[in-house]
This record gives structure tokens, C-alpha cells and sequence, in this order.
């Protein structure tokens, strides 16, 4: 017998047209030809925005897309979603980019949405919709038959999906599903299921397969076993929330040990210019607490505020290849840049908060077994040109923009990722959240055993099985000549509006110039900026008297090894600010944030959708170019800088 969903509330249609939108939220209903273009790329960042992650429960029902951009206003406001009666949101492609936030299809559901229609969803998220209860489909036809009034039935929304995730939703969300399977089985490990040729990620996933999951084809739903499951403080709270909903207080824990929580995001929250103007910190003290309640009452490890020096002891996918992530291992995160451990041969990926409530109570995390795409990068990459310049090239091509990478995994190889450090190569695998890729991998080698063992005194054998077999089978192959990729910039909005520097028009004046986050607040990240600092110094070049130069450093072990190398004195006398460890601005969180719309920042963070990084414009760069346009004072590359060519903006 057929289940029949209630629908009846008003259709949304998030339009790129403001004047459609204040139609709707005016009380007047719109069909789909009025209302294209529909928006794409409509990132979490949009629908909740930091400024109003402040709770982790059904009050977030007053704040869906309060961020979302139609042209160039935000005609949401505060409930007026709610208040609108509507049951359907509507959009168009890869819907629910960015940041793993379950706030956004929590807050979504709480305002009434029943069901997001998409021309494509981001993996993330739409899981996340699935775990909570929120029904998604690409079928555009079902718009009409809603306005018309025709029974919907829930089958219809379970074409095409695996048959763990059908399961999941007929039973309206993962923790409702969880708790009517049997978890004894838990710490049993399967004997291996499939021969033939495998990548790498296959022959992680078959070694973590739960005992009762079915054969780990392509496109198959599993539970596999996680060696590593870390959570950070904007969601800490939510997860524990969640977790004693759904298993009781106190709730059991599986190997707690091998939980870590991060007080990372919110650490520089004190220092943020919105926060403290729009009195959030009573907020961000709400979510600080749920994060250490959890922390004191569980015996999990536990990453706190550096009470000494400020920030943190480090962001939360930069402490974790420091410390903990090991090649092989599965690693889970509440952040879509897990995949940054992957640079160490691990498969690492982000998750929401009831996909980590379930792990620790159940030590598995679910998972669609991926296709593979082959990122081959051959030949030497131009002097100047880093890991970040390669990603932005990756970003502008049509294979990425067209959305054929969504749900991937991305395995970087070639001559030129061998040649690269594996801070860079975590650059590469950290931005595969921004590739619309499920994670990003690169098979461990000598690089990754010198890593270990330089960095935390760790010898490691790699195993012959800790490679793609030459015969694995791909979704496809991209061959990148690593010489023609140049110096590249990520216009504002987007990080795939990318756009080699010297194609970009005339001088672009640079008001706010930022370096750090997980991305590039790496020991390769500031040899990168001291080089160019250092070089300017030597020639005389000092930084332009408009534009602010921000360092903030990812761990505190960076920090140190700047200090060490006697780098923050150069720092200093450039007149850098330097920050300590913590997500700050590219969270919206903290110091280098911009204060109006009409401030122009080049930043090596790794998004900037819009209110990212505050309500002005943001560029994406390399440290290299971040560096060399803070002397500038514009849009400079360092190639530009040493020939003379830079011109002040």
C-alpha cells in the first residue's frame, strides 16, 4: 500500500528575480515559468548563516534562507518562511553546496518545508535532508500535480535511491532507522567480498564494512567502521542533543577514545566585529557550553581554547593529520573539509550531526559506496603556482561546473602530486568539498612516512594493498598538464568563477588581504608568505598603506614552527597581524572579516559564497598571491610583484 505525503502548503521558488520573491512572500503564489531563473549554487552559507547558528533545536525554524542572494538583495527575512505557509522549497543545481551544517535542512524543516525540489543536490546535504526526514527529488514534474492538488505518494521519492537510504526514509531518518537494527555485530570485521581491481577508496571501504552490509558495489549503501570521528563546536551540542533524544542519558559510546571535539570555530567569536555588535555571544556561549558539557561528561579526547596565547590548539582538519589520521583509516567529520586528512592515503569525509549521533553510539558511519574520478596531473607546475592555483583550474572546467563530479571521490596522482608536499596535497583534498566530491585521496608514499614521522615521531609501514590497482575502474579521467595551469584567482560569489590573474581587467584596489584557515594555515602556506614578505623586504617594497594584512596560523604547532624559523619577526616588521589558531574570518567568526559591502578582500580561504567572510567581496588566491597583493594594495600575483608589473588598485 502506497503512503501518501501531506503537501498542502505553498510552493517557494527561490528565484533570481527579486521581484518574484516579494511576490511570493507577499502572499501571491508563482508557477516555475514565472519564476526562472531559478538560483544555482544556493550554498548553506545562504540558507543558515553563521550569525544565526546560534541554537541546535527547532528554533532555527525562524532563520531559512535569511543569507539567500536574488541578484544582488536578501529578500528573506526572519520568519517570513514560516509565516509563509510553505511546504516545497525549489531551486536550481547543486543545491546545498558548501559547509556539511545540518542546521540548514533543520532549520529548513522546522519552517514547515516538507519537500526540496532540485535540479541537483550536493551530497551532503541531501543526505543530511534524508536523515531528518526531509523528502528531495529532481523530478520537476511533481510541481504541478502539488499545485493541482494530486495525491504524492513517498514511493515516488525513493526511485533511484540505494536501498539503505530507501530504508532510511521510510522510516523518516537515520536515527529512527538505527534503532531497529541489531549493533552486536559492531566489532566483527568482514572477510574480504569482491575480487577483481579496486581503487583505493573500494579497498578502505571493503576492510570497514559492517558485518551485515551488503556486497560494497558502486552505488551501493553501507555501513562501514570509523577509525576516527571528530566533531567541533558549532555542532558538538546538536550531536549530543540529538543523541540523547534518540538513545537516552547518558547514551553508550563506542571506543570514546577514538571521539575528538574541537572548540575551533567559535574560539575568535570575541573578536567578531557582527558578533559582538549584533550581541551573538550570549549565543555562541549557548553552543560553547553544549560543546564542553559533552566533552566533560564523555570520555573523548578533546582540543580546547589555548587560555594562554588565544585561539585554539588548532583547526580541527589541521590537528587532525598532525595528530591523528593515519594512512587506511576511515575518518568522519561535522565539516565538509574532512577530506583534508585524505592527503595522508585515508578515506575522510564530512558529515552532519545525526550521521556523527550515530556513529558514536553505533561506531559506524553510512556511506554510498563512490565512483572514483582519476585526477592526473602530469609534468611540474610553474614556479609561483601552488596546489590552490591547481584546484581554482579544476574548479572552471565545464566537467566540475556541469556538477559530473558530485558525490565523487577525487584521487589525485601524476608526476606533479608526487613531487608536492603533503601540506599541499592537503590543500587539494580539503577544496574536493568545494569540487562538489564526496573526498579527495592521494595514495601514500615516502612523502607521507617522512610526514609521520617528521611531524609526530610516527613510523609507519605502508601496506601493498594502500594503492589503486592499474586496472581500477574510474568514472573518468581528467589529464592536467601541470605547466598550463597559471597563477589563478576565484572572482567573488563563487569559488568556481575561477579566472587566471592576468586575464583579469585593470587593477582590482584590495582592502582586506587574508592568509590561514585549514587551507592554507599550513607550514608550506607560510613559507609561502614569508618568501614574499621577505623578498619585498629585501627590495624595498612595503605593504600598502590601505590594505590590512592578516596571518592567522591553523595550529599552534604552525605558530611554533614560524617562530622557530624566525618568521614572525619578518611578519612583524611588515606590519602583519597575526592571529592564533581558529576558523575567524573564514567562518565569519573573527579578526580579517570585512565590516561593509563595498570592501574587496583576497583571501587563501577555501569558499566565498556570499556573507562568507563578511558582507564585502572576496577573491580566492594562493598564499603566494595573497601575500603579494597585500603589498600591492590589488590584485597581484608574486610573478607580477618581482617584475615591476604590479599596479596599486
Amino acid at each position: 500500500m502506497k503512503t501518501t505525503i501531506n503537501l498542502a502548503g505553498r510552493i517557494l521558488y527561490l528565484s533570481d528575480n527579486p521581484q518574484i520573491m516579494q511576490r511570493q512572500l507577499q502572499g501571491e503564489d508563482c508557477s516555475l515559468a514565472q519564476a526562472e531563473p531559478l538560483r544555482d549554487n544556493i550554498s548553506t552559507d545562504e540558507i543558515t548563516p553563521v550569525t544565526v547558528m546560534l541554537d541546535y533545536d527547532e528554533r532555527l525554524g525562524r532563520f531559512p534562507y535569511v543569507g539567500f542572494k536574488s541578484a544582488d538583495t536578501m529578500p528573506i527575512g526572519v520568519d517570513q518562511v514560516r509565516q509563509g505557509g510553505f511546504s516545497v522549497t525549489v531551486a536550481g543545481s547543486r543545491y546545498g553546496k558548501g559547509s556539511s551544517r545540518e542546521s540548514s535542512p533543520l532549520a529548513e524543516l522546522s519552517a514547515g518545508i516538507r519537500l526540496i525540489v532540485a535540479r541537483s543536490f550536493e551530497r551532503i546535504y541531501q543526505q543530511n535532508c534524508d536523515n531528518l526526514g526531509i523528502l528531495t527529488t529532481t523530478d520537476f514534474g511533481v510541481l504541478d500535480r502539488i499545485a493541482a492538488g494530486e495525491p504524492i505518494y513517498l514511493e515516488e521519492f525513493l526511485e533511484g535511491r540505494d536501498a539503505l537510504t530507501q530504508q532510511i526514509i521510510r522510516s523518516g531518518g537515520l536515527l529512527k532507522y538505527s534503532r531497529s537494527l541489531d549493533w552486536s555485530a559492531t566489532h566483527r570485521t568482514p572477510a574480504l567480498r569482491t575480487t577483481g581491481p579496486k581503487t583505493l577508496v573500494e579497498k578502505i571501504i571493503e576492510r570497514h564494512l559492517h558485518a551485515q552490509s551488503p556486497k560494497p558495489e558502486v552505488g551501493v549503501g553501507v555501513f562501514i567502521r570509523a577509525d576516527l570521528r571528530f566533531s567541533h563546536d558549532y555542532f558538538t551540542g546538536m550531536c549530543a542533543h540529538l543523541l540523547h533524544q534518540a538513545y537516552g542519558e547518558p547514551a553508550s559510546l563506542v571506543d570514546p577514545q577514538s571521539i575528538i571535539t574541537f572548540e575551533d570555530h567559535l574560539v575568535l567569536a570575541s573578536e567578531s566585529v557582527p558578533h559582538i555588535e549584533q550581541n551573538l555571544l550570549p549565543g555562541i556561549r549557548h553552543l560553547v557550553d553544549g560543546h564542553e558539557r559533552f566533552s566533560r561528561r564523555y570520555p573523548v579526547r578533546s582540543h580546547g581554547a589555548d587560555k594562554q596565547r588565544g585561539g585554539s590548539e588548532g583547526i580541527c582538519h589541521a590537528l587532525m593529520i598532525e595528530r591523528y589520521a593515519l594512512p587506511g583509516q576511515v575518518v568522519i567529520g561535522t565539516d565538509s573539509h574532512t577530506p583534508h586528512s585524505g592527503a595522508l592515503g585515508c578515506l575522510a569525509f564530512g558529515v552532519g550531526a545525526s550521521d556523527m549521533t550515530h556513529s558514536w553510539h553505533t561506531g559506524h558511519v553510512r556511506c554510498k559506496v563512490p565512483e572514483t574520478l582519476r585526477i592526473e596531473v602530469s609534468g611540474e607546475l610553474a614556479e609561483g603556482v601552488m596546489a590552490k592555483d591547481l584546484v581554482l583550474h579544476l574548479l572552471r572546467l565545464d566537467f566540475i561546473r556541469q556538477g559530473k563530479a558530485i558525490g565523487c571521490v577525487f584521487e589525485f596522482g601524476g608526476s606533479a602530486v608526487r613531487q608536492m608536499s603533503v601540506d599541499e596535497r592537503a590543500t587539494l583534498t580539503n577544496m574536493v568539498a568545494e569540487l562538489g566530491g564526496m573526498t579527495g585521496i592521494v595514495e601514500p608514499d615516502d612523502q607521507v612516512v617522512a610526514f609521520l614521522r617528521e611531524r609526530r615521531g610516527v613510523e609507519v609501514q605502508l601496506e601493498p594493498w594502500m594503492c589503486s590497482d592499474p586496472d581500477a575502474v574510474y568514472r573518468d579521467v581528467l589529464q592536467i598538464d601541470a605547466s598550463q595551469v597559471s597563477v589563478m584567482l576565484a572572482a567573488p560569489g563563487d569559488p568556481g568563477n575561477g579566472v587566471a590573474i592576468s586575464d583579469v581587467a585593470g587593477p582590482v584596489r584590495v582592502d582586506i588581504a587574508y592568509g590561514g584557515s585549514c587551507t592554507a594555515g599550513k607550514r608550506s602556506d607560510f613559507d609561502a608568505y614569508h618568501e614574499v614578505i621577505q623578498w619585498a623586504q629585501a627590495n624595498g617594497i612595503v605593504q600598502a598603506s590601505h590594505t590590512r594584512f592578516f596571518l592567522q596560523f591553523g595550529t599552534a604547532d604552525v605558530h611554533d614552527y614560524c617562530r622557530d624559523q624566525g618568521y614572525l619577526e619578518t611578519f612583524r616588521q611588515a606590519g602583519v597581524q597575526l592571529i592564533m589558531p581558529g576558523c575567524g574570518a573564514c567562518a565569519n567568526c573573527g579578526p580579517g572579516q570585512s565590516t561593509s559591502a563595498d570592501q574587496v578582500t583576497v583571501s587563501a580561504i577555501n569558499r566565498n559564497f556570499p556573507g562568507r567572510s563578511g558582507p564585502g567581496s572576496v577573491w580566492l588566491a594562493s598564499p603566494y598571491t595573497v601575500a603579494a597583493s597585500a603589498l600591492a594594495g590589488s590584485l597581484t600575483s608574486f610573478a607580477q610583484l618581482q617584475s615591476g608589473h604590479a599596479v596599486a588598485g
